[in-house]
Order: structure tokens, then C-alpha cells, then sequence
């Protein structure tokens, strides 16, 4: 989820500098290694239903459904519309007042429900756990699930509420002064993972 006051972040700020963290390989090798630990730690994909957090979660969400089914000899296009879904958390945000014209995107919950089944919440970065929060406040709103877990592609740390990813493709320590951008294929046109730094001063701002 890109990040605005409460979430994760993904928008590269102007003037930033950059260092590449994760590259196409390295992400497809994390979604596939998420993939099979969802798939281990004993659920079947019948009984599974992955929810990306907009924007970037639903894509990755796609790609998990796309490797799980893949790995469990399933009819990948007939199939995926039963795995994987959106839930959007608009509303249920804390910030809500502080940012009134944020525009809600589609919640897409599969046909079969998410009662008594297993949901995998899939977000791109994991920050300090606000929208995760707003993300089982809006989940609860829809059923009750057998249990719920959490997927990430990158954990940045700095957490605020006591919150922790199941799944981590990159745990990546960061300072707060630093963002995480992540971009997509599907969103962005590339897959990649930036930590961008505040551009250093120059020697004339420096001496203001």
C-alpha cells in the first residue's frame, strides 16, 4: 500500500537518492517462497482466500494465487477468482478525517465467502501496522474467518501497534527519514524495490 500518514509507503519523493534493494529475480523468487510456506504451514488452497490491500496488494495477492494453484496442480485461470480477492480499507482507516477525499477501490471477496476459511492479507510493505489494523477491521465487517494471516513483500520495521507478518519476502531495516518504493509490473511497469533517502544538502543549505 503506498504510503500516506497511515501505511507502508511507495511513492518515490522528488530529489531523493536511491539504492536498489530488490530487483524482478529477486522478487519472483520471494513471492514463490511465500507461496509454498503459505501452502506448509497446512493449509490447502481450497481452503484459502488471499486479500490484497490496494493498490499494490492486489497484484501480489494475483501472484500468490497464480504460484499456489501452479504448486497444487489446479486449473490456474479457472481457479484464481476462488483464491484470491481485494479488500479495500478506505473506511476504515485512522486518518480518515485528515485525508476526507480518498477515493475507496472495489472490495472483491470471492463467491465462496471467507467464513471459516483461512485469509491471507497481502500488502508490498509492512510499516507501522495501521492499515493491516484498518484491514481486519474491514475484514471483520465482512465474515469471520477460520483465522487470518499476514503477507508482505517487504517489512520496513518502525511498528506502532503490536502487529507481525507471517510471511516476509525482505525484512528491511530502515530509518524513518527513508521510504521503501516498490513497484509492480501491473502498476508501475517494473518490478523493483527502492529504499530512497533524503537528498543530502547542499554546502549553501547547509550553512542557512
Amino acid at each position: 500500500m503506498t504510503e500516506r500518514p497511515l501505511t507502508s509507503d511507495s511513492g518515490a519523493p522528488e530529489g531523493a537518492d536511491s539504492s536498489r534493494v530488490l530487483g524482478p529475480e529477486e522478487i519472483r523468487r520471494a513471492l514463490t517462497r511465500i507461496a509454498h510456506e503459505i501452502l506448509e504451514s497446512g493449509h490447502g488452497a481450497e481452503d484459502l482466500v488471499l486479500l490484497g490491500i490496494p493498490h499494490r496488494g492486489v497484484p501480489l495477492a494475483r501472484r500468490l494465487a497464480a504460484l499456489i494453484a501452479r504448486a497444487e496442480g489446479l486449473p490456474e485461470e479457472a481457479e484464481l477468482s476462488e483464491l484470491y480477492g481485494a479488500l479495500d480499507i478506505t473506511m476504515y482507516r485512522d486518518d480518515l478525517r485528515s485525508n476526507p477525499t480518498r477515493a475507496p477501490s472495489p472490495t472483491r471477496i470471492p463467491r465462496s465467502g471467507i467464513d471459516g476459511r483461512t485469509v491471507v492479507l497481502v500488502d508490498d510493505v509492512l510499516f507501522s501496522g495501521r492499515t493491516v489494523r484498518a484491514a481486519l477491521d474491514a475484514l471483520g465487517a465482512i465474515g469471520r474467518p477460520a483465522a487470518v494471516r499476514l503477507a508482505v513483500l517487504v517489512d520496513r520495521g518502525h511498528r506502532e501497534l503490536p502487529i507481525r507478518a507471517d510471511h516476509v519476502g525482505k525484512n528491511l531495516p530502515t530509518s524513518r527519514t527513508e521510504r521503501v518504493h516498490v513497484q509492480l509490473a501491473e502498476t508501475d511497469g517494473q518490478d523493483a524495490v527502492d529504499i530512497m533517502r533524503p537528498a543530502a544538502p547542499t554546502t549553501e543549505e547547509g550553512r542557512a
